[in-house]
């Protein structure tokens, strides 16, 4: 891993680390969890396959 992969792969770990636990306490029920995780998971589909098929 270079230091051009690194660097970004860095920041999103922070980002993540950050945002993580706000988003578990907004999400206290498992129902609303499980919501807001699938449509985050496609929404990040979405973006990778457009990605994908531009790139």
């Amino acid at each position: 891993m270079n230091f051009d992969q690194l660097v970004p792969a860095i920041s999103l770990i922070a980002v993540l680390i950050l945002v993580l636990p706000a988003f578990l306490r907004t999400n206290s029920k498992l129902k609303q969890f499980l919501t807001n995780l699938s449509i985050w998971a496609i929404i990040v589909i979405v973006v990778m396959v457009l990605l994908y098929l531009i790139l």
